[in-house]
């Protein structure tokens, strides 16, 4: 892959993320300054490479699972906004409060709803908590049954899952298809592994559309499963 595709394909990922429609060459062309034929050119090599697809004739390019990983892979570490400073600053604050474990738990889930707008989780002792499932059905992605099927399906297994396989990194991303429950409901789950007094492989992290701003939430919930540690 090019240079010049790696930022196309960023930038269709990052405006997708924003604005919930597939993002066309002519607004590419724009922020590239390059003509939108060359655009278009340049998304059909990343399209017969996978990492985007059209939905519907005429229509713009949206990202592919392959896209969302290859992006997510690149992430440059450290980058962090000045808003994604002042939420882990909120966050750490918040749990600075928690008193008992379980307490602590929970707000740092319900901080991570309030900060991410997707849904939240967190494994204490051997019971799942989940908080902010409005906020996942009310994407525009969930407006369909099956897929809202799909998700509770991966929601009701994803404790005893989360036990049996035991996902050993700090941070760790499926996207899509790479979920083990639920795999065509569209949905990314990003949790990160801490200790604590219930067990040694804690987690806490949000589900959210394979939409979203992955750099934002995965900062957030490594933050959180950090800071986790720290007060507990």
């Amino acid at each position: 892959m090019t240079d010049r595709q790696k930022q196309i394909l960023t930038a269709v990922i990052e405006q997708y993320a924003e604005v919930a429609v597939p993002v066309g060459s002519s607004l590419l062309a724009k922020v590239f300054g390059v003509s939108s034929a060359t655009i278009r050119a340049e998304m059909a090599e990343l399209e017969a490479m996978g990492f985007i697809r059209q939905p519907h004739t005429s229509a713009g390019r949206i990202p592919t699972d392959k896209g969302y990983r290859f992006y997510v892979n690149n992430l440059s570490e450290g980058e962090e906004s000045f808003p994604e400073r002042g939420a882990e600053r909120a966050l750490s604050a918040r749990l600075q409060d928690g008193g008992l474990p379980e307490r602590a738990i929970r707000n740092a889930v319900d901080t991570l709803v309030e900060l991410t707008h997707n849904l939240g989780l967190a494994t204490i002792g051997n019971q799942l908590y989940i908080s902010g499932l409005s906020n996942l059905f009310g994407q525009p992605e969930f407006h369909g049954g099956a897929q809202v099927q799909q998700v509770a399906s991966l929601l009701d297994n994803l404790e005893p899952w989360l036990r049996e396989a035991a996902p050993n990194q700090p941070l760790t991303v499926y996207i899509g298809a790479e979920n083990p429950i639920g795999r065509s409901a569209d949905v990314s789950l990003i949790i990160s592994r801490f200790r604590s007094p219930f067990s040694d492989h804690s987690y806490i992290g949000t589900l959210g559309p394979t939409r979203q701003s992955y750099r934002d939430v995965m900062t957030l919930v490594a933050h959180a499963g950090r800071t986790l540690e720290e007060v507990l």
